[in-house]
């Protein structure tokens, strides 16, 4: 299909495996990515989402701070 993209496409374009592009479709985080049988559909044009890792250290020993 032309405008479209597969998973493994997806993932060589964005550098990730292409389990997690099926989970992140699957979540609906890419946005325009359509199912059709089995196969996943990606828009050429669609955008990696962003990480939501928490990065800031905010969580660290967070079992610690209830103790108060």
């Amino acid at each position: 299909m032309e405008g479209y993209m597969t998973i493994k496409q997806a993932a060589e374009k964005w550098e990730v495996t292409p389990r997690r592009i099926q989970k992140l479709c699957v979540d609906g985080r890419i946005v325009g990515a359509t199912k059709f049988g089995r196969d996943w559909a990606i828009p050429a044009d669609a955008v990696k989402p962003g990480d939501k890792r928490i990065t800031t250290g905010e969580y660290k020993n967070w079992r610690k701070k209830s103790d108060k």
